[in-house]
């Protein structure tokens, strides 16, 4: 395994997945540009939210509602299903229907019952029957340009939702937050990039710890959904077993899973601590006692630290690591890291059966 071996990776990455991590800041900064400029109708008298998406989609939204739970005074739900919970109905609830094909399934169902709900509703996508339908309904529209993987576009996902939410009057204006957040995405790339030999590399180095081991990744507060964009980064482009923890909650249930099966957890295990100057100090100390609890027990654990000023940056630096991570995970494995076959397959069998 050479992870300094450039022309390996070109051989791998067929599709170039690599050119899409490294456009991130670029396509983050846009993306709230474009929000700036989206049809938004006003006067809406907005008392709940519900952004109905699933997996590339739905994480950007997953983000926001970290981002925003301080500031925000209504509640932001993230709904990962079909329709819509009982309250989302009537137009003090706004749904903001997040679909990068325009496609998914279970988004254009909690669009249609959106509609029936008499619901403010927004749909977000690159097109297809999304699109058409919210057209067709008159639903305010916001489209984005992006032909590659819903992975790679959760800088659009996080983007315009974070200048909807701006010009709906949800939060403080997020400009000079994000503009911390893009640049230090840049200046931390700088370090990451594949012609930054291993040595000098923290996330060809983290990849090449990871190889051969399940992988767990825990987050407190802001950092709990980049947690979870790190096991799916790990899961869709590594191609590789991962999941997730948040804290508090885990040391009141995952801490006590540290002693069987023995001859799984270790050495087959790594847990990921991801931390920021924006945790909450009790989590600070939470997450450094539990790792000190795995280490005792004899278990694989490391640290990765947040960069950045803002909130927002501590949360996008560790996103732009995580992302580079799992590509050069995928290099360590041979796989390329653009194709989701398994979920392809599953899409094509969910339509032969209705």
């Amino acid at each position: 395994m050479n992870l300094d071996d450039l022309e390996y990776f070109k051989r791998i990455d067929k599709e170039n997945m690599l050119s899409e991590i490294d456009r991130l800041p670029d396509q983050l900064a846009a993306a709230f540009g474009h929000g700036l400029t989206q049809d938004l109708p006003s006067g809406w008298e907005i008392q709940r939210v519900v952004i109905s998406g699933m997996g590339g989609s739905a994480i950007g939204a997953d983000l926001l509602s970290a981002y925003v739970q301080q500031t925000c005074t209504i509640p932001v739900l993230v709904h990962r299903d079909y329709g819509l919970p009982a309250y989302a109905t009537g137009n003090e609830t706004l749904v903001i229907a997040s679909s990068h094909s325009g496609n998914t399934e279970e988004t254009l169902d909690a669009f249609e019952t959106g509609l029936q709900n008499q619901c403010r509703i927004v749909a977000v996508s690159t097109g297809g029957e999304l699109a058409k339908r919210a057209q067709k309904t008159n639903t305010p529209l916001w489209t984005f340009m992006h032909k590659g993987q819903p992975r790679a576009a959760v800088g659009f996902s996080f983007g315009l939702l974070l200048a909807m939410f701006a010009r709906l009057g949800f939060i403080p204006d997020p400009a000079n937050d994000l503009a911390d957040a893009v640049q230090t995405m840049r200046s931390f790339q700088q370090h990451l990039r594949p012609d930054v030999p291993a040595v000098n590399n923290p996330a060809k180095r983290y990849a090449g710890q990871l190889m051969g081991r399940w992988v767990t990744v825990m987050g407190a507060g802001l950092l709990a959904p980049v947690a979870r964009r790190w096991k799916g980064q790990i899961n869709e482009v590594a191609k590789a077993g991962a999941n997730f923890e948040f804290l508090p909650e885990a040391d009141h249930n995952a801490l006590a899973g540290t002693l069987h099966p023995e001859e799984v957890l270790n050495p087959h295990m790594m847990t990921l601590f991801l931390r920021a100057p924006s945790d909450h100090p009790r989590n600070r100390l939470r997450s450094d006692l539990t790792r000190k609890t795995y280490m005792l027990e004899g278990l694989n654990t490391d640290v990765i630290d947040a960069r950045g000023k803002s909130p927002l940056a501590h949360m996008w630096s560790l996103i732009t690591f995580g992302d580079f991570m799992a590509y050069y995970l995928a290099m360590a494995y041979g796989v390329d890291p653009t194709p989701v076959e398994a979920l392809v397959n599953l899409k094509k069998s969910m339509l032969e059966v209705h």
